[in-house]
């Protein structure tokens, strides 16, 4: 059976912030009127991260909008929200988080067969001039792309 996957959120300032490592993927413990609000693509991802406490990791500042037909039994837009990991996952990550300038970054959140996922990447603090360097090479790719694409033309 062919994975079926939905984007619903998108962390891309993730990329410019972090050097992103590597990525796991966790499921997340959700209420229903979140889910409905999730399904319907109102997730913030742009402050957010994982961090592992005790023997279980949790997703922090994700802001996830009240539903519009909730009614009072509605959620809390941000709140912390459990991610279900395998064990060894969790003590991997565990130890990585501990390391120097590393951290848990959602770099995105999706819908695959039916059930809400979220992309966890471990990622290290860009310096400013990281920052620059990455914003000059994506800007040489542009021209590069772009002198190829005239060149075709002409």
């Amino acid at each position: 059976m062919e994975d079926s996957i939905k984007i619903l959120s998108d962390n891309r300032h993730a990329g410019h912030t972090y050097f992103l490592m590597e990525r796991y993927e966790a499921g997340l413990v959700l209420t229903g009127t979140e889910v409905k609000a999730a399904r319907s693509g109102k997730i913030q991802l742009k402050d957010s991260f994982a961090e592992v406490v005790g023997n279980e990791a949790w997703l922090m500042n994700a802001h996830i909008s009240q539903y519009s037909h909730g009614n009072r039994e509605n959620h809390e837009p941000v709140r912390r929200r459990k991610l279900l990991l395998h064990r060894a996952e969790i003590d991997k990550l565990l130890g990585k988080t501990r390391e120097k300038g590393l951290t848990l970054i959602p770099t995105k959140i999706y819908l695959k067969n039916g059930r809400i996922k979220c992309e966890l990447a471990v990622g290290k603090g860009k310096k400013m001039h990281d920052k620059r360097e990455s914003e000059r090479k994506r800007e040489m790719e542009a021209e590069a792309r772009a002198a190829i694409g005239n060149r075709r033309r002409d």
